[in-house]
C-alpha cells in the first residue's frame, strides 16, 4: 500500500457539532508511505477514533477513507485480515495486551504468527528498554509505562506499510522515548513505511515530515 487518503472525514458523534479548525476533519488529506506524521490534539479531539477507522476497527464516521484509491468500506473480512498481517500495524492507546500473560508471551504471540523478528532482536529490545527483568512477569503486575514499551515492541514484530501509534509514550521518560524513536526510525528505514503518531503533548521522539493539528 502506498497511500491513505481521507475525504471529508469526521466522526459521526462530531457531525452535529459546530465545525472547529482541524487539519484532518472535513478536509482532503493524504498520508503516503515513507512519511512520518504527527497528529497533535487535545483530549477528546478524536485521535483514537481516527486510528481505529484507519485500522478498520470502527466505521462510525462520515466521509471516505481510501487505501490506494479503494474505499475501505468495501473491504471484506478476508481483505482486512491480510492488510493487518502485512500492511498495517497499530499500537492502541489502551494497549490491548493480554493481562494474564507475561511480557514475553505477549510479544511472542504476535511474532510467532509473523516470524518477522528474531528472538535475539526481541531480547535486545527488552535490554535497551530496561525491562529485561520483566520478561516472565505477567502484564497485570507491570506499570503502564512498562506495558507501553511491551506494546510498542509488539507493534514492530510484523511487516507493515503504515503503523499507527496512538499516544505511544504518554507514560515514558525522556530516555525510553528516545530509544523507542530510534527503534521505529530503524524500522521505517528498513521497510520504507509510513507512520502516524498521535499526541496530546508528549510526542514520540522521532523526526517528523509533517505535523498536523487534529
Amino acid at each position: 500500500m502506498k497511500e491513505i487518503s481521507l475525504s471529508q472525514i469526521v466522526p459521526e458523534v462530531f457531525s452535529q457539532r459546530e465545525k472547529k479548525e482541524s487539519d484532518i476533519w472535513y478536509r482532503e488529506v493524504a498520508f503516503t508511505k515513507g512519511e512520518v506524521c504527527l497528529l497533535e490534539a487535545v483530549s477528546g479531539a478524536g485521535k483514537s477514533s481516527l486510528c481505529s477507522y484507519l485500522y478498520g476497527y470502527r466505521s462510525d464516521y462520515q466521509g471516505t477513507i481510501c487505501f490506494d484509491g479503494e474505499n475501505i468500506r468495501n473491504f471484506s473480512k478476508t481483505q482486512w485480515a491480510e492488510l493487518r498481517r502485512v500492511s498495517l500495524s497499530i499500537l492502541f492507546q489502551e494497549l490491548r495486551l493480554f493481562q494474564e500473560l507475561t511480557a514475553w508471551e505477549n510479544i511472542l504471540i504476535k511474532n510467532n504468527l509473523t516470524g518477522y523478528k528474531t528472538l535475539q532482536w526481541i531480547e535486545n529490545c527488552f535490554h535497551l528498554l530496561g525491562i529485561e527483568d520483566k520478561k516472565d512477569v505477567t502484564v497485570a503486575k507491570l506499570s503502564f509505562g512498562q506495558q507501553q514499551r511491551i506494546a510498542f515492541v509488539r507493534a514492530l514484530c510484523q511487516p507493515f506499510d503504515f503503523v499507527f501509534l496512538d499516544e505511544p509514550v504518554s507514560h515514558l521518560d525522556i530516555n525510553n522515548n528516545r530509544i523507542l524513536g530510534e527503534l521505529l526510525a530503524e524500522e521505517v528505514k528498513q521497510q520504507g513505511a509510513g507512520v502516524i503518531v498521535t499526541s496530546i503533548g508528549n510526542p514520540l521522539n522521532i523526526k517528523y515530515d509533517k505535523i498536523m493539528q487534529l
